[in-house]
């Protein structure tokens, strides 16, 4: 029997792999003026949690706003359609490369108590996001689908 820790011989060890084999692709950016309700739409139809805010003359991310923000305004009875990004987004948010390894990413999401990691290219610029899901999964080994986990899930 084999020890938890080994790995097989040809397989590669989950914490060998880095951010940029499991990040998904960065679909959307908004503008810190923009209104959290364009920030809402635009994750709903892009399926993501998360929007990274870019500063538009460094192409660098200045902030994130995530789901969690912005039920928050909604919990607090706040006017989507008025309120700006800038009002609800976390500035200079932590952001790894696209060379960091999965193990890694998840210690220093576990160490920040955030579920989102902008991934920045090496010249600058944004190449990604990892999120929570993404590191757990590659950390398990990849074979943890979203099937999987129906059963967990509330369906509207």
């Amino acid at each position: 029997m084999d020890a938890p820790d080994e790995i097989k011989s040809g397989e590669v060890s989950p914490a060998a792999v880095t951010v940029a084999e499991i990040m998904r692709p960065a679909l959307s950016t908004v503008g810190r003026y923009d209104h959290v309700a364009a920030a809402a739409y635009l994750m709903k139809h892009a399926a993501t949690s998360a929007l990274t805010i870019m500063d538009g003359k460094t192409d660098e991310p200045i902030g994130i706003i995530t789901e969690t923000d912005v039920a928050h305004a909604v919990a607090d009875r706040r006017d989507l359609n008025t309120l700006r990004i800038s009002d609800l987004m976390t500035t200079q948010p932590t952001v790894v490369t696209s060379n960091t390894s999965v193990r890694d990413a998840a210690e220093i999401m576990t160490r920040g108590r955030f579920r989102h990691l902008p991934v920045v290219r090496e010249k600058g610029g944004l190449a990604g996001m990892v999120d929570i899901t993404d590191v757990c999964r590659a950390l398990l080994g990849g074979d943890v689908s979203s099937n999987d986990v129906q059963a967990d899930t509330a369906t509207p």
